[in-house]
C-alpha cells in the first residue's frame, strides 16, 4: 500500500515548501522509491492558466496539458515522478467538482456541507495524485500558511485522511520559519510554536519539524522547539540558506539524517544508501566554474523572478553543462521600445520568452532585430518565436506592417494567426496544451541539436505561425525546420548563416533538468559563450531562488 508524506508550511509565505516537498522525494528516489508528487492549492481559481505572472508567478504545463503551480516544476526538476492533471488540485477545482455532482442530483437531496463533501472530494484529491498502483510513497504539498481561511478545509481534510489509514502510513511534515533579530542577534521560536499550536488545534500534530533560518541553530533551540511542539527532538531539522544552489538542499537534508528519519517513520523496505554520486559530482562542478555570461531576457515580467522561473533554471543547467554560470540581465520590453537597444550591448545572448498581451510587443520585434543584423544568439520561445517570424517578415521579406491577429486583427500581413480550433473557443484550460510531436528537416540546427528526426515538447498557445506565408519564408533565408506531423504546424524557425537563431513555438525549458540540460538551452549557452568566450566569475551572479 501506498505511504503518504503531507508537507505544510507556518510563520509565512515562500519559505520553499515545493522546494523541500522536491528535495524529500528526491532522496526517497535515491533510496530506490518510487514516488509520486501532488500540490493541492488552496486559491479558488480552477486553475493558474488565467492567473497574472505577477500574481502566481509561471504557469507550469504537464505532458498531459494540465496548467498547474510552478512548484510542479521543482518536482519535476528533482525527481522522476509522472506529474498530470491530478498532480495539481485548487479550491476552485475540488468546488466545482462538488457544485457539478450536486446539480446531477448525486447527492441525492441532502444538504452539501463543507464536511463531509468538500473534504470527502479533498480526500479524493489525495488519492488520485497517486500516478500508479506501484508506488511506494506520495508526497502532497499544502499551498498557503497555516493559520490561512483558505486551507482549513485541506487540512482538516488530511486530518481525516491520516485518522482512516494504518498508523504508519502517514506523515506530517511542517516548515516552519525562526526569524532572525539583527538587533538583539537572537533567533526566535516562538512564531515556529505558534505554527505548530495552530496545526493541532485542528488535530494535526507534526511528526517532523523542518526549521528555515539563516544562522545555524542552537542544541539548547532544537531542545526547546521540540518540547514546546511536541515533537522528538532528532525530528527537529534545521533547514539552513544554502550557500550557491538550490541544488543543494537534498544533500543537507541528508546530512541531518531526514532520509533515515523517513524511512524508519514510514517502515519502508528500500536501499540502506541514498545514492546520490552524480548530484554531489555536478555540485562539485558548479563550485569549481569560474566563468560567466551574461544573457538577456527580454519580457514583459522580468520584475518578478517567478514569472520566468523554468527559465532561468534551464539556462543554469546549460551553464552548467558548458563549465559556466549565467548572469541574466533582466531586461524590460517597454525600455527596448522606450529607451532603446542600447539596454541590451554587452550582452552574450538574447532569450525572449512567452507572454500575452501588446505590452512590450515591439520592444521584443526591435531586441530580435538587434540579434539578428549583429549576429548575438538569440533564442525565442512561444511568443518570442512569434515576434521573430513577425520582425523578419517586416525586414527581411519587406511584407509591410506584418504582424500577429492577436494584437492586430486589421494587418495586411497576419503571419501569426489563430488556430482554426481556437475561434470562439472561452477562455481557462482551452488552448493547445500539453506535448505535441515535432518532425525536425534533417540538416537543420534543430535536427542537430536533439539529435533526432522527431521529439516532443509541450505547448501553451492559441497562434500560430501562418501557413499561407509558409513559400515566402521558405523561399528566404529563413529555414521552418520544425513541424507537428498531424497537424502541419510550423514549429520551429531558424536562420541557418546566423551564429545560432531559433524560435519554438513551444516550451522546451519544462523538460530540462539538471543533471539532463534541455539541449537548446545548451546550444543556445555555448554559442553565447563562444561569442564572448566567458569572463572571469563576478560576485553578483545570478543565483537559483526557490518558492514556497
Amino acid at each position: 500500500m501506498t505511504k503518504h508524506i503531507i508537507v505544510t508550511g507556518g510563520v509565512v509565505s515562500s519559505l520553499g515548501k515545493g522546494l523541500t516537498s522536491a528535495a524529500i522525494g528526491m532522496i526517497l528516489e535515491r533510496r530506490g522509491l518510487k514516488i509520486s508528487m501532488q500540490k493541492l492549492d488552496p486559491y479558488i481559481n480552477v486553475d493558474p492558466g488565467t492567473m497574472s505572472p505577477f500574481q502566481h508567478g509561471e504557469v507550469y504545463v504537464t505532458d498531459d496539458g494540465a496548467e498547474t503551480d510552478l512548484d510542479l516544476g521543482h518536482y519535476e526538476r528533482f525527481t522522476q515522478a509522472v506529474l498530470g492533471k491530478n498532480s495539481n488540485f485548487t479550491t476552485g477545482k475540488i468546488y466545482s467538482s462538488v457544485i457539478a455532482k450536486e446539480r446531477r442530483g448525486d447527492y441525492l437531496g441532502r444538504t452539501v456541507q463543507v464536511i463531509p463533501h468538500i473534504t470527502n472530494e479533498i480526500k479524493k484529491a489525495l488519492t488520485a495524485g497517486v500516478s500508479g498502483p506501484d508506488v511506494d510513497v506520495a508526497i502532497t504539498e499544502i499551498g498557503g500558511t497555516v493559520g490561512d481561511i483558505e486551507s482549513l478545509p485541506f487540512l482538516e481534510a488530511c486530518r481525516q485522511f491520516a485518522l482512516e489509514r494504518p498508523k504508519d502510513d502517514v506523515l506530517f511534515v511542517h516548515l516552519t520559519l525562526l526569524p532572525y533579530l539583527r538587533a538583539s542577534g537572537e533567533l526566535k521560536t516562538k512564531p515556529t510554536q505558534h505554527s505548530v499550536g495552530k496545526l493541532r488545534e485542528i488535530g494535526i500534530q507534526p511528526d517532523i519539524l523542518v526549521c528555515r533560518t539563516e544562522q545555524p541553530m542552537t542544541e539548547e533551540m532544537g531542545d526547546k522547539i521540540s518540547l514546546f511542539c511536541n515533537v522528538r527532538k532528532e525530528c527537529v531539522i534545521e533547514e539552513r540558506d544554502v550557500d550557491f544552489s538550490i541544488y543543494e538542499v537534498p544533500v543537507d537534508l541528508i546530512h541531518k539524517g531526514f532520509d533515515r528519519l523517513i524511512v524508519d517513520m514510514l517502515d519502508l523496505d528500500c536501499e540502506p544508501v541514498t545514492d546520490l554520486v552524480d548530484w554531489l559530482d555536478m555540485l562539485k562542478r558548479i563550485r569549481t566554474i569560474d566563468r560567466e555570461i551574461e544573457i538577456a531576457i527580454v519580457g514583459k515580467y522580468v520584475e518578478l523572478h517567478d514569472a520566468y522561473k523554468s527559465i532561468y533554471e534551464a539556462l543554469a543547467h546549460a551553464g552548467i553543462a558548458n563549465n559556466c554560470t549565467i548572469k541574466l540581465r533582466k531586461v524590460r520590453a517597454e525600455d527596448v521600445h522606450n529607451k532603446g537597444v542600447q539596454t541590451l550591448e554587452g550582452v552574450a545572448g538574447v532569450l525572449v520568452p512567452g507572454g500575452f498581451g501588446e505590452r512590450g510587443l515591439e520592444g521584443k520585434i526591435e531586441a530580435i532585430r538587434w540579434a539578428r543584423e549583429n549576429g548575438v544568439p538569440f533564442f525565442g520561445i512561444c511568443l518570442g518565436m512569434q515576434c521573430a517570424v513577425i520582425e523578419y517578415a517586416r525586414n527581411v521579406l519587406n511584407l509591410e506592417g506584418a504582424h500577429t491577429l492577436e494584437h492586430s486583427p486589421h494587418t495586411a500581413h497576419p503571419v501569426i494567426s489563430l488556430m482554426d480550433d481556437q475561434n470562439g473557443v472561452e477562455k481557462g484550460g482551452t488552448m493547445r496544451l500539453g506535448a505535441y510531436d515535432c518532425a525536425l528537416k534533417p540538416g537543420t540546427l534543430a535536427h542537430q541539436l536533439y539529435a533526432a528526426d522527431t521529439v516532443d515538447e509541450r505547448h501553451r498557445h492559441r497562434y500560430e505561425f501562418n501557413n499561407a506565408y509558409r513559400e515566402q519564408f521558405e523561399a528566404s533565408r529563413m529555414s521552418l525546420s520544425g513541424t507537428n506531423p498531424e497537424r502541419d504546424l510550423v514549429e520551429i524557425v531558424e536562420i541557418p548563416d546566423h551564429p545560432f537563431f531559433i524560435g519554438v513555438q513551444f516550451h522546451p525549458e519544462f523538460k530540462s533538468r539538471p543533471l539532463k540540460p534541455q539541449v537548446i538551452f545548451r546550444g543556445f549557452v555555448a554559442a553565447s559563450l563562444a561569442r564572448t568566450k566567458g569572463q572571469k566569475k563576478t560576485s553578483n551572479t545570478q543565483k537559483s531562488s526557490a518558492k514556497a
